[in-house]
């Protein structure tokens, strides 16, 4: 991957692992991984816990989405 990149993961889901190797593997100049304090993955599913980084996506467009 080339473009620019976003990955988002909850601090202590299980699939954690797989985010940062993803970040790792990735070849963009603008790529950021996000880790939620205290989230698991389905915290990030349907936000009921409020934890989607709703500003934290708004402000890797507005840099890299032009």
């Amino acid at each position: 991957v080339t473009i620019p990149t976003l990955i988002v993961t909850g601090e202590q889901a299980h699939s954690r692992y797989s985010a940062e190797d993803a970040l790792k593997a990735n070849c963009s100049t603008e790529k950021a991984l996000a880790i939620v304090p205290g989230a698991n993955h389905v915290d990030l599913y349907d936000n009921v816990a409020g934890k989607i980084p709703f500003a934290t996506f708004t402000q890797f467009f507005k840099t890299n989405l032009q």
